[in-house]
């Protein structure tokens, strides 16, 4: 064998690896972008279930707060516009019998859009009337349609946020 066409087998091979690696490089891409745009919708979505649940907690807190012995009382006939009422424009104060709700308000702080949002209040122990009286029970459950950031055809899902807690006066 001639000292030449041993260079010549090395340099072809050489040149058919450096084809190979492109097209690996070009398989692995797509998957790491999958993985990474996978990952900003699941912190997304993460997100928007905290706003809401934080949403639901404050829907609660302003219940439990205005029973029947506040001076502005919520409840118990539903819709509950101090609650479950729209959201407030920037620098009104929601409830209060101002026609803005507290759920919505607080949910726009920590979403860019609402409008899908729904907020429903219950008042569950309705055999001690008025329901909205100490001890009993109110729950505010919010469903929102989450949309992905990303349209790769993933499917719309709906989060659902709840909170309960105990009328106190």
């Amino acid at each position: 064998m001639r000292p030449h066409a041993h260079y010549a087998v090395r340099r072809s091979r050489m040149h058919n690896a450096g084809g190979q690696a492109q097209v690996e490089f070009a398989l692995i891409i797509v998957f790491i972008m999958m993985m990474i745009l996978g990952s900003i919708e699941l912190i997304s979505l993460m997100h928007t279930y905290n706003a809401l649940a934080d949403s639901a907690k404050e829907g609660v807190r302003y219940a439990v707060v205005h029973g029947t012995n506040n001076s502005t009382p919520s409840g118990p006939s539903c819709p509950c516009v101090d609650i479950d009422g729209p959201a407030a424009p920037p620098g009104n104060i929601p409830g209060f019998g101002s026609g803005y709700g507290v759920v919505a308000t607080y949910a726009q702080y920590g979403m860019h859009d609402i409008t899908g949002m729904t907020v429903t209040v219950n008042y569950l122990d309705t055999a001690n009337p008025p329901a909205n009286q100490p001890p009993n029970r109110v729950q505010v459950v919010i469903s929102y349609p989450f949309h992905p950031l990303f349209n790769l055809g993933w499917p719309t899902v709906t989060v659902n946020a709840a909170a309960e807690g105990r009328i106190m006066n």
